[in-house]
């Protein structure tokens, strides 16, 4: 298994490639602003092929540059339907000031719906590039924020993709327009009981972490783990 990343844009949100090896097909996971150099640096030096994107949730430092990048590639763009609007209305998501800052460095410029875009529900079982993918709607961050799980093996751990529904340390946050602080610690509940403590979390910010160590650390999980 190859797993690499790079924080791309001004707010370093994490871009991830995942495939089998190295000289194979792979998937991309939210390619945000700026993305595209630093993905085609790693493309480069595994030698790989994207054959997916993969979009975690809609909010813009996440899902910038996947038009460009499933265009480039001529590959299909997944994101969840109640995320799928923020892919053409960024600020949608963002609460009014933000919604300003991002209008005035960006003036009309926005993202752009893909054009091979598959919408995803939560439950799905992707097979791309080798892999075995499976989606999990958890919704609270954004109203279609998913998580992204890679079975884990002899070899090593299973692998959780959380985009900002977990970090190390924190979890999303829920006061942009359509968060929910509620419904983020039942998505949050569901997963760390789903999810074995040795699997590997990686988030949409941040370094990577396990779900056992936040289960125990984590302030935000205390509650949940003594369920």
């Amino acid at each position: 298994m190859l797993i690499a990343a790079f924080p791309a844009g001004p707010l370093a949100a994490n871009c991830y490639v995942a495939a089998p090896a190295k000289g194979a097909g792979c998937v991309v996971i939210d390619p945000g602003q700026d993305a595209s150099a630093g993905l085609r640096k790693l493309l480069d030096e595994h030698d790989l092929r994207p054959e997916a994107v993969l979009l975690t949730h809609g909010h813009f430092d996440h899902v910038w540059s996947a038009a460009q990048v499933g265009a480039a590639h001529g590959v299909p763009v997944h994101i969840h339907s109640a995320d799928r609007a923020l892919l053409t209305d960024p600020a949608k998501g963002l609460d009014p000031g933000l919604a300003a800052q991002l209008s005035g460095l960006l003036g009309d410029a926005t993202p752009g719906e893909p054009d091979d875009l598959v919408e995803l529900s939560g439950g799905e079982e992707l097979d791309h590039a080798g892999l075995r993918i499976t989606v999990e709607h958890v919704p609270g961050h954004t109203p279609g924020s998913v998580t992204f799980a890679l079975p884990g093996g002899d070899e090593h751990p299973g692998i959780l993709f959380t985009g900002d529904l977990l970090f190390a340390g924190s979890i999303g946050r829920t006061d942009f327009p359509g968060g929910d602080h509620a419904e983020i610690l039942r998505s949050l509940d569901r997963v760390c009981r789903d999810h074995p403590d040795d699997t590997a979390v990686l988030p949409g910010h941040g370094p990577q972490t396990t779900i056992g160590r936040e289960r125990a650390t984590n302030p935000f999980l205390r509650d949940i783990a003594g369920r």
